[in-house]
């Protein structure tokens, strides 16, 4: 069978992205839509939520998807609207610094509900939905880097990422008869609006020495490979994590020296 590039296309299909509102999530919906999808955002900010999707042209749900019952009400009113979501991306989340003598029990459950809780709330709500139909989908999730590597100082973060991890590959596992995907993206660091405010600082300048790529990633990026993962091009592509760090997860702690520009491991002495 011979590759054809309107593979690529997600015309006539339904699309819900959680934390669309900015950053990596409103990259994402904006790809999604440029490939022709109908895009719901999700988000429970509810200015960046009403900003996104009218530069996008989305449908704007103020939605809270660490409650189940929002997520509930959002999925309704998306079929209504759009119709049956055959495209979900669970890229909500959220992090802060918790070093492991410090991190309350409140904290645990705030990053674990941040981070994970919705990815199951989500992934079920709409892999319920199409299941009972008889149609074919595609799931994906954002996790990290730091699902894989340890996380001085973000215990909690980094253990409800990897925990996205494995449930993508147990995920895609039960849903593969259904002929439902199940994947997820694992970016490191990438040029968020937030980020792109500290373009001058040092320490992000440096990044460039830390990336094997030599730069940090831009969303359109990241939204590149969702589209892809979306996509009739990656029909049997399923369980997997793809990597999109300019090489970071490979390097294994490998960097450019910046005097000599080779590569080491560990501080220069």
């Amino acid at each position: 069978m011979a590759i054809d590039p309107s593979q690529i296309l997600l015309s006539g299909r339904v699309a819900v992205v959680t934390g669309g509102g900015a950053g990596i999530g409103r990259g994402v919906a904006a790809g999604m839509a440029a490939f022709g999808a109908a895009v719901a955002i999700w988000e429970r900010d509810p200015q960046t939520c009403a900003q996104a999707a009218e530069s996008i042209g989305a449908l704007g749900i103020v939605t809270d998807v660490r409650d189940g019952a929002q997520v509930d009400t959002a999925l309704q009113r998306t079929n209504a609207e759009l119709g049956t979501p055959t495209i979900l991306v669970n890229n909500a989340g959220g992090v802060f610094f918790s070093p492991l003598l410090e991190t309350s029990e409140n904290g645990w459950d705030a990053l674990y509900r941040a981070n994970l809780r919705h990815v199951l709330l989500c992934t079920q709500r709409i892999a319920r939905q199409l299941v009972s139909a008889g149609r074919p989908g595609s799931i994906i999730s954002v996790t990290s880097i730091e699902g894989v590597r340890a996380a001085p100082g973000y215990a909690a973060y980094a253990a409800a990422k990897a925990g996205v991890i494995n449930y993508t590959k147990t995920a895609a596992l039960e849903l593969a008869p259904h002929g439902i995907r199940v994947n997820a993206i694992a970016p490191d660091i990438t040029l968020t609006e937030g980020l792109a405010q500290l373009s001058a600082d040092a320490a992000v300048t440096g990044m460039g020495n830390i990336v094997p790529l030599g730069r940090p990633g831009h969303v359109d990026e990241i939204a590149s490979a969702a589209v892809f993962l979306a996509s009739d091009m990656s029909a049997y592509l399923t369980g997997q994590t793809l990597h999109i760090d300019g090489g970071t997860h490979a390097a294994g702690g490998w960097y450019h020296d910046p005097q000599t520009g080779d590569y080491r491991l560990g501080p220069s002495g």
